[in-house]
């Protein structure tokens, strides 16, 4: 998760504590840090739930929302993956740390959340971090040997940003359910170009090509681009309730 989402009311609540057991560099600018809790109980969350983590600063502390990438299944240690930002001091500061470094954390929070599938179709839109919270969506279907078709609409600015893809390229040969579509940007790009992109495949796929409005949309990324898929599908005759999103 990229280092631009509050942290809300959880920063008030009991903290607990977290350590750093494992680091995984994904590319460049990506890293996603293992955290176990030595306290009890164990971590309990629903899958697209987030974690809000206090970050201590030479002049104050602050309180970052990440969302937790593993799944409830796999249970401790369980994993936040996030990218550096400009300016971001939040971030800078977890990838500072190391192994065996300690972490204070509230929750977990949150209601973009899948936790009983439902009895429809499903199409999953992710950009960049935001296939943090989608990631385990997907396990819990795919563990769920859910009925109905179910699609992950992936973009990013390069492959490199592509996140867990031989994973999600090998659920696409295990299960018939589940369609992936990976989506890149062109060289030297404007950063919304992606957005443009998914938007016009959305519309194309799912607005234009039928008229069927049963399908659930699941919708994260970062910034603006995010509310405009989601403008498009509502306008388009889907329920509010039937499109789910979380902008960061």
């Amino acid at each position: 998760m990229a280092d631009s989402k509050s942290a809300g009311s959880g920063a008030t609540r009991p903290g607990r504590r977290a350590i750093v057991e494992r680091i995984f560099d994904h590319n460049a600018d990506t890293r996603s840090l293992f955290l176990r809790s030595p306290d009890s109980p164990p971590v309990s969350f629903v899958p697209g739930q987030f974690i809000s983590i206090s970050i201590p600063l030479s002049d104050e502390t602050r309180t970052r929302a990440y969302t937790i990438a593993s799944s409830p299944e796999d249970g401790e240690p369980f994993e936040i993956c996030f990218n550096r930002v400009r300016g971001g001091r939040g971030v800078d500061y977890l990838f500072g740390c190391d192994t065996g470094d300690e972490l204070s954390f509230t929750g977990p929070f949150g209601l973009f959340t899948l936790d009983r599938p439902p009895e429809s179709e499903l199409v999953f839109v992710a950009i960049g971090t935001g296939i943090a919270p989608i990631r385990p969506m997907l396990r819990r279907l795919l563990a769920s040997r859910f009925a109905h078709p179910f699609h992950l609409l992936y973009g990013a600015s390069d492959e490199a940003h592509l996140l867990y893809r031989s994973e999600l390229e090998g659920w696409t040969h295990a299960h018939r359910h589940f369609a992936l579509e990976l989506v890149t940007a062109p060289a030297a790009a404007a950063p919304d170009e992606i957005y443009d992109r998914i938007r016009a495949i959305v519309a194309s796929r799912w607005v234009k090509s039928d008229t069927v409005r049963a399908r659930q949309f699941y919708i994260c990324g970062v910034g603006p681009g995010v509310l405009g898929i989601r403008d498009l599908l509502r306008s388009s005759g889907y329920e509010r309730r039937s499109v789910k999103y979380e902008q960061w």
